[in-house]
């Protein structure tokens, strides 16, 4: 393999790895949001 194709095949694994890891960060940083609570609206009023 020559130099070049390392070069772009390591800046490829960097750009991807890189990607990966904010999107999984961004995704377990989120704030919850507020669900209303299902259960509650089926409930009888008795």
């Amino acid at each position: 393999m020559n130099i070049s194709a390392i070069i772009m095949m390591a800046s490829v694994w960097t750009v991807v790895i890189s990607l990966s890891v904010y999107f999984f960060y961004r995704i377990y940083t989120c704030p919850k949001k507020q669900e209303p609570d299902s259960y509650s609206e089926n409930d009888d009023d008795e």
